[in-house]
């Protein structure tokens, strides 16, 4: 027997979801997926049905995504210990082989994969191809760590106008030939800066910016940069997310809209930034002045 009532719940939902719709339809949203989202398969299954939903309504998602779990255990397996300076990964000689294989390999195709079980056509790419990312060595104690000098997103550009989700992982490459591993949020708000994204998704483990850090109803829902300039004075920014800030401020500065620090651990988080006035993070954009509620659908 048909659930009239249900039935009209869910019509009544897509017809509240229409104005963001109508919002976002042809814009560029990029999502930099990373953390628990990426770890938990029933995470990266509804981090999938997010984008492709958004893809099936008209919405230009890039995706971008790093893989350090994936690459410690795959290290773990050859006998190789991960070391790390100030949170980044020492990367030798060996070690850039193996990111190679596991970011542009296995979990950037894993991903191109599921994307299409969801009836969404996706196509693999890294920094590496067609020079997208170009990069110098950041330092030599790190190795095979790269600081970003430019980017070219014309391949980017060609595979969305072919109909396509292009699903990136962060390699980037210099003139000599070199491959760099390159941190994921960093690269992201590169690129996203140079597709003159709309939105940008910071996807990570945390609710995002907390006035306690113990304390997730201490939520800070939105800031500008001026306020996210006083948070670090005050060290309400600290520890891991201090570089996380600093690529959305990045972003801000290369031309994004609004940077969202999404916690990926909320089911259908994308979704809720995008077709409902709920959210699960918090948004950083230029200036707060010249915002409010009556501009967002």
């Amino acid at each position: 027997m048909i659930d009239f009532a249900l039935a009209a719940e869910r019509a009544e939902t897509l017809v509240q979801a229409m104005p963001y719709i109508q919002k976002y339809r042809g814009r560029i949203i990029a999502v930099k997926y990373g953390g628990n989202a990426m770890v938990s398969e029933e995470l990266k299954n509804q981090v999938m049905e997010d984008i492709a939903l958004l893809h099936m309504i008209g919405v230009q998602v890039v995706l971008l995504h790093g893989g350090g779990p994936e690459i410690s255990a795959t290290l773990k397996k050859l006998g190789k210990e991960a070391r790390f300076i100030d949170g980044l990964r020492v990367t030798d000689a060996d070690t850039i082989d193996v990111v190679q294989m596991v970011l542009a390999g296995k979990v950037n195709k894993d991903l191109v994969a599921l994307l299409q079980r969801k009836g969404v056509n996706a196509v693999g790419l890294s920094g590496i191809d067609s020079r997208m990312i170009s990069a110098v060595q950041r330092d030599p104690a790190l190795g095979y760590v790269g600081r970003i000098t430019a980017v070219d997103v014309s391949v980017v550009r060609d595979v969305m106008a072919a109909g396509y989700v292009p699903v990136i992982s962060t390699l980037g490459c210099d003139d000599e030939g070199n491959i760099y591993n390159i941190n994921a949020d960093t690269a992201a708000a590169w690129v996203a800066g140079a597709m003159g994204a709309e939105r940008l998704f910071m996807m990570t483990d945390v609710p995002g910016i907390l006035r306690d850090k113990d304390d997730p109803d201490t939520l800070i829902p939105c800031v500008d940069l001026d306020e996210a300039v006083e948070l670090f004075e005050e060290g309400v920014i600290a520890g891991g997310m201090i570089p996380k800030v600093e690529c959305c401020i990045d972003a801000i500065h290369r031309g994004v809209g609004r940077v969202i620090i999404l916690d990926g651990r909320v089911s259908h988080s994308i979704l809720l930034e995008i077709l409902t006035n709920e959210g699960a993070g918090t948004m950083v954009m230029e200036n707060k002045e010249f915002y409010t509620e009556a501009q967002e659908p």
